[in-house]
Parts: C-alpha cells; structure tokens; sequence
C-alpha cells in the first residue's frame, strides 16, 4: 500500500476543489456587477489557497494527531471569513442544528465514512481512523468547495448560479477521497494524473450517492452534484460521467467542455492540463464498467477501482498505464477471461484509451 510514501507527498499536494476554474471564469467573463464580483472573488481565494500548498507543512506526525480510531466529526463555522477552521458548532454525537449546512456536513461526512468502512473496511481517509472535519460558511458567497489536505471547507454559493455546496452527497463524497487518494496512490495533479486524481473522486463520490440510495448501476443518474446549480441554470450538474460533455449549457455558464473519449482529449495548459476536464474520460470507463457488470456498482467495478488505487495506482500513472492496472486487478480478483476482467478491457476500449 505504500502508505508512508503517500503521506509524505501529501505535504506539498494542491488544493482540490469541486467548481474547476474553467467555470468561474466563464461566469466571470459572461457576467456583470455582483455575480462578475462573486466569480473573481471565488477564483482570487481559489489561487491564493492554491499558493500556499507548499508551505502548507501537514506532515505525517501533524497528521496522526487526528486519528481517533473510529467515526468521529467535527463540524466548524468560519462565519463568512476565511479564518480555519472557525468555530466548533458540533462534534461527533452532537444533536442536530438548525443550520442545514452544518448538519449536512455532518451528515455527509458520516455517510462517507460508512461507505468507506462498510464496503471496504476502510478506517477514514487515511485508514487509521482519521477525525473527519468540516469548516461551512466559508467567506461571503462562496463558489467552491475543497479538501486542503486536512480538512473539507465549503462555500454558500452565490445563489444564482449555486447553492450551498454541503447540499450534495456526491460533492462531500469527491472531496474526502481526494483524502483518501492523497494517502495511498498520491496522483500528481496535473495532466493525465491530475484527471485520474479527479476521476477516482467522481467514481467515489457517484458510488456513495448510490449506496445510500441502494441504487442498482442502471438507475443511478451518474451526475456529479445534481442539484447544485439554482432551478434558473440549464444543467443536471457539474459532470455527467455516463455523458461527458452534457452536464450543462447556460448562457451564465457556457457548455460543460469535457470529452467522452480520447478523440477529444483536452491538449491545452488550462485547468492544470486538463484535471477537471480530461476527467470525463476516466469517468465514463468506470461508467461503463459499472453497467456492463450490472447489479451494485460498488459490488465489482467498484472494488476493482479502490483495489487499484490502494496498492498499485503511482503519482505519475497516465490513462493507458491505469488502464492496464486496472484491467490487472479485475483478472487477479475475478479471474482470468472473467466477465469482470473483459467489461474493464471493453470500457477503456471504448473511450479510445486501448
């Protein structure tokens, strides 16, 4: 599992947050007076958070100071500064508020874990027990939601294009296993590991939506953040990963820019070399994977996918080269010419990786 490696690269990972760049400079281009505002605030905080990742010092000792052994939460309010992590509101066992942000952070936190420890006896991000803390109302209108190696954070949104980012499952989902990838495989961020980094978030974070609906891999909506956006955007979410590139086009927001397959790859320097976007592709093999197999997706796909991304998923792994992990594991699980190993193969063939 190369756990002590993944924790020292944890010290100088990024900043991984949910609303890529790419969107709010859209809406910052597209738009005038507060919502103009709220976009480029989002994007100054954004970076600056990005610039202190190397002096961010969590090393592995500051690290184990949070682990507790089992389930435990704190959620804490920043009262629209940017001060962290703000004041405790409530702890693991605490009755519920009468602030939603704060209960569903709590909530979606614990339901995480559960998933995590349940279908993979995974013991929190870090798999020794790690306290799982949460900072809400983050700075004033915030557009963006993120894992600063330590902890979540989560804006309000401005209420016009998004609300309150604690609102969905799949969202606090993607974040924490960007903590969970941060311990074990370490995935660069940037280019074609950055988007793996990304993809692992989303496949985790569309499992955990499931796993509390108890939904089959042919009912799942396979939407990242579905009912994020306010009624007044065009769009079922942030990412589709059954249909890269579909997930929304608004006049706000321009048209959701991620490719299905690798015809389409994203050659450009934006959003890190493409993370948040070459994702798509990752993202709709895991897809269908997850539907050829049929039945639970965290049953087989899903299995195969933290399987890879525990023991054999390295920070410079590329698409192809994960591809080829991937398909490894399905035959060592499953067995050789298995209908796992074969659905895993068909998948990345399908999106032009193989």
């Amino acid at each position: 599992m190369c756990r002590s490696k993944a924790s020292i690269r944890q010290a100088v990972r990024p900043y991984c947050f949910i609303i890529p760049p790419y969107m709010l400079k859209e809406v910052a281009k597209r738009e005038e007076g507060a919502m103009r505002e709220h976009a480029l605030e989002s994007l100054a905080v954004s970076a600056q958070l990005r610039g202190q990742r190397a002096v961010l010092g969590l090393l592995p000792q500051a690290m184990t100071a949070f682990a507790v052994g089992g389930k435990s939460r704190n959620v804490f309010d920043a009262h629209h500064t940017e001060d962290l992590p703000g004041k405790l509101v409530r702890r693991e066992g605490d009755k519920a508020t009468r602030d939603k942000a704060v209960n569903e952070a709590y909530t979606y936190a614990g339901v995480t874990y559960d998933f995590y420890k349940k279908i993979f006896n995974r013991n929190s991000v870090d798999a020794r027990g790690m306290r799982l803390d949460s900072t809400v109302h983050y700075d004033v209108n915030f557009d963006n939601a993120f894992w600063n190696g330590n902890q979540m954070v989560y804006g309000d949104g401005d209420g016009v294009i998004f609300q309150r980012f604690t609102k969905c499952l799949d969202v606090i989902g993607h974040e924490l296993t960007h903590g969970v990838t941060q311990f074990e495989a370490g995935l660069v961020y940037r280019g074609q590991p950055g988007a793996l980094n990304e993809s692992f978030s989303d496949v985790f974070g569309s499992m955990i939506k499931q796993w509390r609906l108890k939904q089959k891999a042919d009912k799942a909506d396979w939407v990242i953040g579905e009912g994020l956006f306010t009624p007044q955007i065009n769009g079922v979410g942030i990412r589709s990963m059954s249909n890269p590139g579909t997930a929304y086009d608004d006049p706000k927001l321009g048209k959701d820019p991620q490719p299905a397959d690798m015809k389409h790859y994203f050659k450009g320097s934006a959003d890190n070399y493409g993370v948040h976007i070459n994702s798509g592709i990752p993202n709709r093999a895991f897809y269908l994977t997850a539907v050829e197999l049929g039945g639970y997706s965290w049953d087989k796909a899903g299995k195969i996918w933290y399987v890879a991304l525990r023991d054999r998923i390295r920070p410079s792994t590329n698409f192809a080269q994960a591809a080829q992990i991937l398909i490894a594991v399905a035959r060592d699980l499953y067995g050789v010419n298995s209908a796992a190993e074969k659905a895993v193969t068909k998948a990345w063939k399908a999106v032009g990786v193989l």
